[in-house]
């Protein structure tokens, strides 16, 4: 009995050791590919974290938060319940998929940024309103709009996340595949919701700050109180045009690994050109001209995707 109970403990340390290794594995594997991952998707980030902001335009403010959380939630449902396993499957049983997928998503924000700027020349005032918040008839039921279209965005957006996070342990175990993809993806949203809800919570820092006994410190708060406006003004154009050039960027990426070179050959040698001729801020040039032109893209695909969308609405 004695015997059998060491030889059964032995075996328990055994394989105790070896889910620590293996836990070890991926560990170190997520660290390796996580800063790669993360610098390929700052670009995705920056706009995430410019498009959310617009969602909260509107509401009362201690209504912001409690969106933003509602928002993070559904983003944490899209990567960790949704696109995680999604992904895993795809890429065990149908890897051709992955990238069609993404151009659909591609497509859906260039519709949706192409909506917006229609909105701006049309003297419209442009929000991320849907045909449900439109026919919303209280508050709370707008709120719930506006989390909806809101979280439909981040799908596409935390899709082109956890794709680039795949394509950098493609050939990694499952397990490591699937660790890595829940550390980036719980990590992203909370980069990105975190620094949303200190954005849209600066005015009320800067309403205490009006009320301290330094003048520095009332100078600052009321430059924040009347700059914050502006600055969500400003972030919201950048929303509208991120979703243009993330849209447009995902679909001439997709085509080259399609086989279509082309179309990124083109943007990458013109981003270089357009580089060199201001040596002192390449890097930033460089990234503006194919943002750009991979906004331009974005409005065309979106123009051509727009009668078709409102011929389906119609008969729907």
């Amino acid at each position: 009995m004695s015997a059998g109970l060491l030889a059964l403990i032995d075996d328990i340390a055994a394989l105790a050791k070896l889910a620590a290794s293996s836990i070890d594995d991926a560990a170190a594997q997520a660290s390796k590919v996580g800063g790669k991952a993360i610098s390929k998707a700052t670009g995705i980030v920056i706009d995430d974290a410019a498009v959310t902001p617009r969602y909260v335009i509107g509401f009362s403010a201690d209504r912001e938060l409690p969106i933003i959380a509602k928002i993070a939630r559904g983003s944490l449902i899209n990567k960790l319940l949704i696109l995680l396993p999604a992904a895993l499957a795809l890429n065990r049983f149908a890897p051709w998929a992955l990238t069609p997928l993404l151009m659909l998503g591609g497509v859906y924000l260039a519709y949706e940024g192409y909506g917006k700027v229609m909105d701006v020349v049309r003297g419209a005032t442009p929000d991320t309103s849907t045909t449900d918040e439109a026919d919303a008839t209280t508050s709370a039921e707008r709120e719930r709009a506006k989390v909806a279209s809101a979280v439909r965005t981040d799908f596409i957006l935390s899709a082109e996340i956890m794709a680039i996070t795949l394509a950098t342990v493609s050939t990694a175990t499952l397990a490591t595949q699937g660790f890595v993809l829940a550390l980036i993806g719980v990590g992203m949203t909370v980069l990105v919701y975190g620094a949303v809800a200190l954005i849209v919570k600066a005015d009320d820092a800067g309403v205490v700050l009006t009320q301290r006994e330094s003048s520095a410190a009332r100078t600052l708060g009321r430059a924040i109180v009347t700059g914050m406006p502006r600055l969500l003004a400003l972030l919201g154009a950048i929303g509208m045009v991120a979703m243009l050039w993330v849209g447009g960027g995902i679909i001439v990426h997709g085509l080259h690994e399609l086989g279509v070179h082309a179309p990124e050959t083109f943007l990458q040698r013109v981003g270089a050109w357009a580089g060199a001729r201001v040596p002192v801020a390449s890097s930033f040039v460089a990234w503006l001209t194919t943002a750009s032109i991979s906004a331009i893209i974005g409005i065309i695909i979106g123009a051509m995707v727009a009668p078709v969308a409102h011929l389906f609405s119609r008969k729907r």
